[in-house]
C-alpha cells in the first residue's frame, strides 16, 4: 500500500489524484488531520486514517501495513518546527516498518540557504527526496505579495520585489504527476535531480509575458530587501511570512533555483505546462 500524507492539501490531494489513475484504490491509503475532509476518496476505495504530525501514535496508525510512505511537506512556518514533524513522521514510517520512505523536498535545499524551507529538506539518510523547482502556480503567491497601494501587483501594474534584477526563479508543472511515477513505477531512487520546467524564469520575463498577454505595461520594479519588508509588513504579513517570502529572493540572488532538468519532463513522458499558456488562464484581464 502507498500511504500519502496531508492529502486533504493541494499538493497531497494531486498526488492521489494521479496515483488512483494508476494503482487500484484499495492499494492507496491517507493520512490526513480530518477525515471528515476525505469522505470522498474513502467513499472511492481509498483507506482513510487520521495522522498529525505532532502526534506521533497517530501516524503510527495511518502508516500500518504500507509499503511506501510519501511524506508531503508540513506548511509550518518555522523551519524547527518543520523539521521536528517531518523528522517524527519518518521515525513513524521506519517505526511501522514501511520499506520506502520519500520526501518532497525543495531544489537548493541547504542548512545555509535564505531560503527557510530549504532548512526542512535534510533527511537524505532517512527518506528519498524530490528536488522539485517552484510550482507554475507560485506565480500567484509572488505577486500576490509584491502589494503597492494595497492592490496586487498585476492589478497595479507592476511587479514589485527586491534584489537584482538577474535573479532567477524556476516554474515547473509540480509534483503531483511525477511523484505518482516515482511511486508506481519505482524509478529515481534517492534524491532525484531538479524537477523542473525546461527553462528557467525570471520575473523580468514574467512582466513581459503579462504585459503582452494583457496588451498593457507591467513593470517589473526592483527594490531593497529592507523596503520590501517594510511593504509586506505595512500590509498586515507576519513576520514569519515576510521572513520566507524575503528569503525566497535571498536564495533566488545566489542561484538557488536557476537550475533546470530534463528529468520531469522523462518521467511525465510530456512537456510540462508552458508558462505563457498558465497566466493566460490566471491573471485577469
Amino acid at each position: 500500500m502507498i500511504v500519502v500524507t496531508g492529502a486533504n492539501g493541494n499538493l497531497g490531494r494531486k498526488i492521489v489524484e494521479e496515483l488512483l489513475e494508476r494503482v487500484p484504490s484499495e492499494e492507496i491509503g491517507v493520512s490526513v488531520r480530518d477525515t471528515n475532509k476525505a469522505q470522498d476518496l474513502q467513499e472511492r476505495g481509498v483507506r482513510v486514517r487520521q495522522g498529525n504530525f505532532e502526534d506521533s501514535e497517530s501516524l503510527l496508525h495511518a502508516f500500518e501495513q504500507a509499503s511506501q510512505v510519501l511524506i508531503v511537506s508540513s506548511n509550518a512556518l518555522e523551519g524547527e518546527e518543520a523539521v521536528r514533524q517531518h523528522q517524527t513522521a519518518i521515525d513513524m514510517a521506519k517505526k511501522a516498518g514501511v520499506g520506502r520512505v520519500l520526501y518532497t523536498s525543495h531544489m537548493g535545499s541547504s542548512a545555509t540557504s535564505y531560503f527557510p524551507h530549504a532548512h526542512q529538506c535534510g533527511y537524505r539518510r532517512d527518506s528519498e527526496i524530490f528536488g522539485d523547482g517552484f510550482h507554475i502556480a507560485s506565480m500567484r503567491l509572488f505577486c500576490q505579495f509584491s502589494v503597492i497601494d494595497d492592490q496586487r501587483c498585476l492589478e497595479n501594474r507592476g511587479i514589485h520585489r527586491p534584489g537584482k534584477r538577474s535573479d532567477c526563479l524556476d516554474y515547473s508543472l509540480g509534483p503531483g504527476a511525477v511523484t505518482a511515477v516515482i511511486l508506481t513505477e519505482g524509478k529515481l531512487d534517492g534524491i532525484t535531480p531538479p524537477l523542473t520546467a525546461s527553462e528557467a524564469i525570471d520575473m523580468e520575463g514574467i512582466a513581459s509575458i503579462a504585459s503582452k498577454i494583457l496588451d498593457r505595461p507591467i513593470r517589473h520594479i526592483v527594490v531593497s530587501d529592507e523596503e520590501y519588508r517594510k511593504r509586506l509588513t505595512s500590509h498586515g504579513m507576519p513576520e514569519a511570512i515576510v521572513n520566507l517570502l524575503t528569503g525566497i529572493f535571498q536564495a533566488s540572488r545566489q542561484g538557488d533555483f536557476s537550475q533546470i532538468d530534463p528529468a520531469l519532463e522523462n518521467l511525465i513522458g510530456r512537456p510540462p505546462i508552458h508558462f505563457q499558456d498558465f497566466l493566460k488562464e490566471s491573471i485577469p484581464q
